[in-house]
């Protein structure tokens, strides 16, 4: 059995969540304030923070915009449901749109629905490819004149927040700058099955314009995801510091130091190893592939822009939804476990009962329906490879020709 995403979990990852559990401390502290300073170090900007989960990151930069009942945030269709659902959980509407034949969202799409009531943009990585973000910045500043500020942050910005959704791009490259740095703010999941891990958690990126202060914003972002308090728990349990205040109705999402620690091991070895590794898988994919004749091999690197490699999300040209589903059985009955990203959220029962129809997101729907998730992560071998290809060219071929 080829399982399809576990954790990187070696020696040293162990060691250092050893290291925590001994330490007596094992929630907010050292280990997250390092780990944040690693994320922030190899992104390329000056402050980043950890949350309980991408979902509550994307929460609180939507909550820390102002946005309201009635307030429009552009989303791709295309896409895990948590990017919707932090909109909703905060009282926004997610304004849809279609995907391109690339995966992320149409920047020719986001254009036509953006109103008036328009906050933020949300791009979605999708697979860990870097949307076009030199189209979308533009855009987002393009439509100043539209824009109807309400609130100190949005009177300072002054126009759309470009918001990424950047959970599988860590890593990833987009005309020179990694992704994290390619809009006015971007969040990374560390959840279980990612590249880099903490178990569950998030990284918040900001890169906000020079009429922000990025270190006055973090500065109230830990003292907002920590219930508002004025002093986390590391701190307040240093001899005499057990005074405290609550100054905003806060959130509570922090990520404890004891889960940071396996992030923190990871993303020191991550560019020369982990990352190099995932490219390594994906490339020897794409080469036997790309010998087939119905193989539509996903994005990875052009002369602006390179993957993190997530996930290899291959699509069978002019397949339908039905053998799509048998092959993945086919594949799955010779062990090898594979996934979908993702099924478009117009599908799925709570967005349908919003209005939303597949109709409407012709292309992600197209996307959708041929494509196959397969295994890609440091510890699988070139033989675990070979075996996955062959498995998986043998399942498409028996049933297209059936």
């Amino acid at each position: 059995m080829i399982p399809f995403s576990p954790p990187y979990i070696n020696e040293e990852v162990i060691n250092e969540v050893t290291d925590s559990l001994k330490s007596g401390w094992i929630t907010t502290g050292p280990k997250v304030n390092a780990l944040e300073e690693e994320v922030a170090n190899m992104v390329g900007v000056s402050h980043t923070l950890c949350v309980n989960s991408a979902t509550s990151g994307l929460m609180l930069m939507l909550k820390w915009f102002g946005i309201e009942e009635g307030d429009e945030v552009i989303i791709p269709a295309y896409t895990y449901s948590a990017t919707a659902l932090a909109v909703l959980n905060i009282g926004g509407k997610p304004v849809m749109v279609d995907s391109s034949e690339d995966f992320n969202i149409s920047v020719e799409a986001i254009e036509k629905v953006i109103t008036s009531k328009t906050k933020v943009i949300i791009p979605v990585d999708i697979a860990g490819w870097p949307c076009d973000y030199n189209a979308i910045n533009r855009l987002a500043e393009s439509k100043r004149e539209l824009f109807r500020a309400k609130g100190k942050n949005q009177k300072k910005l002054g126009r759309i927040l470009v918001l990424s959704d950047a959970a599988h791009s860590i890593g990833a490259s987009y005309n020179d700058k990694k992704t994290g740095a390619l809009c006015d703010i971007s969040v990374f999941s560390f959840h279980a099955v990612k590249n880099i891990t903490t178990a569950e958690g998030g990284v918040v990126c900001l890169n906000l314009p020079e009429t922000f202060s990025n270190a006055n914003e973090y500065a109230f972002l830990r003292c907002f995801s920590l219930n508002g308090q004025t002093k986390d728990a590391y701190t307040k349990s240093k001899a005499g510091g057990w005074k405290y205040d609550i100054i905003y109705q806060g959130m509570k999402i922090n990520m404890p130091d004891v889960l940071a620690a396996i992030g923190l091991v990871q993303i020191r070895m991550y560019n020369n190893e982990l990352l190099k590794d995932r490219e390594r898988i994906f490339e020897l994919y794409n080469k036997a592939f790309s010998k087939t004749n119905w193989a539509i091999v996903p994005p990875s690197k052009n002369e602006i822009g390179k993957s993190s490699y997530h996930l290899y999300a291959l699509r069978i040209n002019n397949c339908s939804e039905e053998q799509r589903d048998k092959i993945i059985q086919g594949i799955s009955d010779r062990g090898v476990a594979v996934n979908v990203h993702f099924q478009p959220m117009p599908l799925l029962t709570l967005f349908k009962g919003l209005g939303y129809k597949i109709e409407d997101y012709p292309q992600a729907y197209e996307n959708y329906k041929s494509e196959i998730s397969l295994p890609i992560y440091p510890q699988l071998t070139d033989k675990n490879v070979e075996y996955i290809v062959d498995v998986t060219i043998e399942e498409v071929t028996r049933v297209l020709n059936k």
